[in-house]
């Protein structure tokens, strides 16, 4: 198990590039379950969870074939086994998203109940909901859950809360359905957006991605007829380096982003005190050496501000100038990471589902565990402005979601490596 040493002080200067999106991704994969035909996809990022995710393909029968370039190929003609099981689901929830098009397109699944980050419950009834409304037969035994269908039928679907895997997977059982499919209270963010595209480019027939309405009318199959489809941009990614660099004074240019997908987290660097300048594929943020203000937040879904950059924001409020208050209000477990940086000095306090951070002058190096995927990234920020040395251990959370993580942070001047344990 790999650990990150960082030695603190310095300030990020510099250009690097952003990858493609793991939570786009990760469902477009599952999406390709649906066609035909082969389908190539491009901007994949180089993450733990898509190996995981291409080992649950691959392990279905699937063939995929994977370039220099990280564009994979799937082909899905040759699926022999309709089977996601425990040991590969364990290790990232999304695996979820295969049940869909298994449902849709072979009338059967079993698929164990997920795992992946410990940030708090997410229920998969809305899922299972869902599909028996179209017309699945559902049960649950000994942790699978185990579907069969003849062909789904379209219906109106409101979920109970806006969920966006739950979203992701009836969207997806949906466009194989007799008839129109309804989803009401559906999930914004602009990976659900993606995933509608890519499945709209084979064929599928869904508008009103991006609203809390989606209306899908069903087809009789999909077909990717060569078709290759990128990525969208990540944007948490995109904003974690916006806030490592805004922590430390800098001065950085991101390229291949969407800013028009960042505009909460932007509107509070600009709060901070950061200049920002934004084109059609980068952004510039310059700190010109400035110590950050502290920032409040409220997170929420889609396009308010976003759980998976509350961490990070927690970080720079720790050696912000004065108090920031920071509500979660999507997951109940999202704070691990605070205990950690009271090791390190941070002044927070906290109440219920809120953290009250006083900003210190300076934060301490020590060594801190992560807990989860952006708890750790927050760590890794916090060790940037740290005085002395700090390890962070148990990274295998960031290799889920973060590609080389040190590699670009060094690029910006950063002074980090990584050490087997």
């Amino acid at each position: 198990m790999d650990k990150l040493i960082i030695s603190g002080g310095c300030t990020l200067n510099g250009e690097i590039r952003i990858s493609g999106a793991k939570n786009a991704a990760l469902p477009i994969l599952a999406a390709s379950l649906l066609s035909e035909t082969p389908v190539v996809i491009g901007n994949i990022p180089h993450l733990h969870d898509i190996t995981t995710t291409m080992e649950l393909l691959g392990g279905m029968g699937v063939q995929l074939v994977v370039d220099e370039k990280m564009n994979i190929e799937v082909d899905s003609s040759s699926i022999n086994r309709f089977y996601a099981p425990y040991d590969v689901v364990k290790t990232m929830r999304a695996s979820i998203l295969v049940l869909g098009p298994l449902v849709a397109r072979f009338g059967q699944a079993n698929v164990s109940l997920p795992g992946g980050c410990a940030i708090g419950t997410r229920p998969v009834n809305l899922h299972l909901e869902g599909l028996t409304r179209m017309g699945a037969e559902l049960s649950v035994e000994k942790g699978y859950i185990k579907a069969r269908a003849g062909r789904l039928k379209g219906c109106r679907l409101m979920l109970d809360q806006i969920t966006v895997t739950g979203t992701e997977n009836l969207m997806m059982a949906a466009v194989l359905a007799e008839g129109k499919t309804v989803i009401e209270n559906a999930a914004l963010e602009p990976e659900v957006v993606d995933l509608a595209n890519f499945l709209n480019a084979m064929g599928a027939r869904i508008e009103g991605a991006g609203t809390n309405v989606l209306e899908i009318q069903g087809v009789e199959s999909l077909s990717a007829d060569g078709l290759r489809y990128d990525i969208l941009p990540d944007r948490i990614e995109t904003g974690t380096y916006l806030v490592a660099a805004a922590m430390t004074g800098g001065h950085v240019k991101l390229k291949n982003v969407r800013p028009d997908i960042l505009d909460a987290v932007l509107d509070k660097l600009e709060e901070a005190g950061a200049d920002i300048q934004v084109a059609e594929d980068s952004i510039e943020l310059d700190m010109k050496g400035k110590r950050p203000r502290s920032v409040s937040i409220r997170t929420a879904p889609y396009p308010a501000f976003p759980t998976d950059m509350q961490a990070q924001l927690t970080a720079m409020n720790a050696i912000a100038d004065g108090v920031g208050i920071m509500t979660e209000t999507v997951f109940e477990n999202r704070f691990m990471h605070v205990q950690e940086m009271q090791r390190m000095g941070a002044n927070i306090r906290m109440e219920s589902n809120t953290a009250i951070c006083t900003g210190v002058p300076r934060l301490t190096g020590a060594p801190v565990m992560a807990t989860d995927l952006r708890a750790s990234a927050s760590l890794v920020l916090a060790g940037l402005v740290a005085e002395g040395e700090t390890v962070v251990d148990r990274i295998y959370h960031i290799d889920r979601g973060y590609e080389c993580i040190e590699e670009k942070l060094a690029q910006l001047g950063a002074v980090i490596r990584r050490v087997p344990h």
